[in-house]
């Protein structure tokens, strides 16, 4: 049995014909880090190898399916350079492209594995969690459970572009512009999920759906998954993913993405999160630029003086107050 340091893969202990991978970094809320991706694309490739295994099951540890990307380290930090959190200017798009295009293809493993696979979600899959339950071919949540993707509204574009493939493109549009989260019984609602029921029911009935799947000869299930893959991919979803990976990073670098960077390095990341969930406007342009500028002068010395005279210069009222909040109390220092 293959050893992994974000995820387990076993075969069901009733049914043998079943695998189970789980996300298995519960006290992280199963967050992405570096190895989840390459994790999931070697456990997809080990059920293929497997003569038994016809369906794998796709489920988290403790309280959630997948709280996204591992994000509160990497953008609270400013110790080192990463391909997708770029301190060079300019930015390189490419070196960004390469990294998330090879976690995408990773993460579509799910997809393109002849085995169907089936999300089973409880809790969150939210951010890059959704990426890896919307590139399983079924999706079982429980009527609770949260799928969205709120990096939509700063900071993120999901790489895999499933959405719009998965709910049309009125209900991905708006999604994508909001940056919401919805539940499993509008999720089920939506045609997103497949079922959705109350959380003491989730693991029967993804059992029960997974049994039906697995009595099915393996050849019929592939030929039927090339099938329906066939029209996606018709459809563009593969320049889609591209696309959708080149504006990802961008997002990462671009004046509002840099703000957000830097609200996170000098307030938190939990303060970046909050600012961009509540539905404040997120600033932008010039107005971005002038607040990454000061907020990373607060990260290096928080009564660095040269805020006080960006103050005086004419600016928007939110952009003035912000600055206001970020300005040394030099009765304090003294």
């Amino acid at each position: 049995m293959p050893e992994f340091s974000t995820l387990r893969i076993t075969p069901d202990a009733a049914n043998p014909r079943i695998a189970r991978l789980l996300l298995n970094r519960p006290e992280r809320l199963n967050a992405i880090n570096d190895a989840t991706p390459r994790e999931i694309r070697a456990a997809v490739e080990w059920a293929e190898g497997e003569d038994e295994v016809h369906v794998i099951v796709v489920e988290g540890a403790g309280k959630g399916f997948c709280g996204g990307y591992d994000l509160q380290r990497s953008a609270e930090g400013m110790e080192g350079e990463h391909p997708c959190q770029q301190e060079s200017d300019p930015w390189d798009p490419m070196e960004d492209y390469a990294f998330m295009k090879r976690n995408t293809e990773d993460f579509m493993s799910l997809w393109r594995c002849r085995k169907p696979t089936i999300a089973k979600v409880h809790g969150a899959a939210v951010a890059g969690g959704s990426d890896i339950a919307l590139c399983c071919d079924l999706l079982v949540m429980a009527d609770d459970a949260r799928i969205g993707y709120m990096p939509t509204r700063v900071w993120g574009c999901p790489t895999p572009a499933m959405w719009a493939f998965r709910l049309g493109p009125a209900r991905a549009k708006q999604m994508m512009f909001t940056g919401d989260v919805i539940d499993g019984r509008t999720a089920a609602a939506w045609g997103l999920a497949n079922v959705a029921v109350p959380l003491d029911q989730l693991e029967a009935a993804t059992m029960q759906l997974a049994n039906r799947i697995a009595g099915v000869p393996h050849g019929h299930l592939a030929m039927h998954k090339l099938v329906v893959n066939q029209v996606m991919l018709t459809a563009g979803l593969e320049q889609t993913q591209m696309m959708a990976t080149v504006f990802d990073g961008i997002t990462r670098h671009n004046p509002e993405g840099m703000w957000f960077r830097r609200q996170a390095q000098a307030e938190g990341f939990k303060s970046a999160v909050q600012w961009r969930d509540s539905g404040r406007p997120i600033p932008e342009g010039d107005e971005a630029r002038a607040l990454a500028k000061a907020l990373q002068h607060k990260r290096k010395d928080p009564r660095h003086d040269e805020l006080s005279p960006q103050l005086d210069r004419p600016r928007s009222g939110q952009l003035a107050r912000h600055l206001r909040a970020l300005r040394p109390d030099r009765t304090r220092a003294r």
